[in-house]
């Protein structure tokens, strides 16, 4: 497994510097700037303000914080916020984003799922974003030392793609399933996990966290459809990629896209 670790942080430090600067544009950052709660899908939005109505002061921890989009949007709300990330390439990239606005962000280079250079205790809410789970071989440890690091009766929010959504392949107009639903991997030469709902929440629960409430949502928009990871640019107009959210037209969609987990300490 340490294997597996190595191939995905040098994949990742080598990612941060290709495609993936499509994330840390004047326009991306401008946006988070102006409307930070555009960084969250609404729904998970709610969760958070629910758990924590003011973050003003809060300490927050984001573990495998990717594209730092939360990292940035709970800045502008006033928290504190420590940014953790396995790629030392993707902290490096954000925390010249930080220096440039004068932002106050704590960077930390760490495996989430050991979080070694944490401390225990340390914060009042913890938040996991889009695309981490499917990076993490151990759940059990990912939230074991989540738990570790929040407070006593300290909040966790988790958002990410559907396990739903795993088995199937990304034809719109039909539904093609490409593995079975308990076939969680690793996948490929760059190993990927696709956990199922049992997974994730048994995790949670083992921890010691007690799960409080969790949301089943769909895509805000069609672009939820266009595959990031091509090279190729998409050509379909708004107005086209949003009749995808239509399951009489993308049988995809009758099922949710995403997943949010709310628990506390």
């Amino acid at each position: 497994m340490e294997n597996h670790i190595n191939i995905i942080k040098d994949s990742w430090n080598q990612w941060s510097g290709t495609w993936y600067e499509r994330y840390r544009t004047d326009e991306a950052i401008s946006k988070i700037i102006k409307h930070p709660e555009s960084a969250f899908h609404p729904t998970t939005y709610s969760m958070i303000k629910k758990a924590i109505p003011s973050l003003q002061g809060k300490r927050i921890c984001v573990p495998s914080s990717g594209d730092n989009h939360a990292v940035f949007a709970f800045h502008m709300m006033g928290a504190k916020v420590t940014s953790s990330d396995i790629s030392e390439q993707q902290l490096e990239n954000t925390a010249a984003i930080a220096h440039k606005h004068g932002w106050d962000i704590e960077f930390i280079c760490d495996d989430t799922m050991s979080l070694s250079n944490i401390k225990s205790g340390e914060y009042d809410f913890v938040y996991t974003s889009n695309g981490v789970h499917v990076w993490i071989n151990d759940l059990n440890s990912m939230y074991n030392n989540i738990n570790r690091i929040l407070k006593s009766n300290g909040s966790y929010i988790m958002f990410d793609i559907h396990p739903f959504m795993r088995p199937l392949g990304r034809d719109t107009e039909k539904i093609t399933v490409v593995k079975p639903y308990d076939s969680t991997g690793p996948f490929g030469e760059i190993p990927t996990y696709k956990w199922r709902i049992q997974d994730i929440m048994n995790a949670v629960i083992s921890s010691g966290l007690t799960i409080k409430h969790i949301e089943e949502m769909y895509a805000e928009d069609g672009t939820f459809w266009v595959d990031e990871s091509s090279d190729e640019r998409d050509t379909r107009s708004n107005e086209e990629l949003d009749q995808l959210c239509k399951w009489e037209i993308n049988p995809l969609a009758a099922i949710p896209q995403w997943l949010s987990i709310y628990a506390i300490k």
